[in-house]
């Protein structure tokens, strides 16, 4: 198996039917690849390029990103996200997204908890005062590469961005780290969304054991409908960006797929007796709000070709 080139991958996601928007890696693949090349391959499939991920999670920054014990490889990582926000900018991105995943601990006693969260908070208030007319989205996860990662939770990271006094510094929510963070995603959504600070969001699904990245609503999808019955309810208009990885599964059917389960999510919340809802969860009662959503789910139906 070798990885694609980030025009073979454009072209692949070009094939795929109501998708808009591509996440592009940054360095591009081959790192020499001029930029207006990939603008090109992006008119070409009428794609936007709404964010550019710059990879500070690979064995390079095996150590630690942002937090890593060697201050020159800290500065790299600052510098290659820095790189990735000039051409995202170039490419008209509307962030650019963080995933420092190497960034944390792995063995009780290894760090200074309080020198690395530093160290995290920091270099985003660094980077957004370097770019103060490009929003970042930090997406957080528990664990996976690092078996402790500093931006675990919608929590620390809402308190983090508190401590960064940035305003261009905001969350991206992915479905599946929340579940697998022992989250219910809605609720994670809706603490973003009351302090201005959702983004971005990806959806997938997983087991909640693991980021198993799988196709949007196979395992949670109650919980799906939930977490798009809050966006819907605060009236967020961001993209919908999906995060699946199908080892096994054609990667442009399966992307089909998740689109087709969203479109059905957003045609269930205004099937939703917004009322009758709204008296379930004011009484608290759970079964009455369950049979509300159910009714919702089961009438939306697949959309017809």
């Amino acid at each position: 198996w070798q990885p694609l080139s980030t025009l073979e991958a454009t072209k692949i996601a070009g094939s795929v039917r109501d998708l808009s928007v591509m996440v592009l890696l940054y360095p591009f693949s081959p790192q020499d690849l001029d930029l207006g090349e990939v603008a090109e391959a992006l008119r070409a499939v009428f794609f936007f390029n709404d964010t550019a991920t710059p990879e500070i999670y690979t064995r390079r920054f095996g150590h630690g990103g942002f937090t890593n014990p060697d201050s020159e490889t800290r500065r790299a990582a600052v510098g290659l996200v820095s790189a990735a926000a000039d051409a995202g900018r170039e490419l008209g991105c509307e962030y650019i997204k963080i995933w420092p995943g190497q960034d944390g601990w792995d063995y009780p006693f290894q760090v200074d908890y309080r020198q690395i969260w530093r160290y995290s908070v920091d270099s985003m208030r660094e980077l957004a005062q370097l770019h103060p007319g490009l929003r970042f989205a930090i997406e957080y996860k528990p664990r996976e590469p690092r078996n402790r990662m500093t931006f675990s939770s919608m929590a620390r990271t809402l308190l983090a961005i508190e401590e960064m006094g940035a305003d261009n510094v905001g969350v991206l929510l992915d479905f599946g780290h929340s579940l697998y963070g022992g989250e219910s995603p809605a609720e994670a959504a809706q603490m973003a969304i009351d302090r201005g600070k959702l983004f971005a969001i990806d959806v997938n699904d997983n087991f909640r054991g693991w980021d198993d990245d799988m196709v949007v609503g196979s395992v949670h999808l109650i919980e799906t409908l939930e977490f798009f019955h809050t966006l819907q309810r605060n009236d967020w208009a961001g993209v919908w960006q999906l995060d699946q990885f199908p080892f096994r599964e054609n990667s442009a059917d399966a992307a089909r797929a998740g689109i087709e389960v969203m479109k059905t999510m957003w045609r269930a919340c205004a099937l939703i007796d917004d009322d009758a809802l709204r008296a379930a969860q004011d009484a608290q009662d759970a079964l009455a709000a369950q049979r509300i959503i159910r009714r919702a789910l089961l009438a939306s139906g697949p959309e017809q070709d």
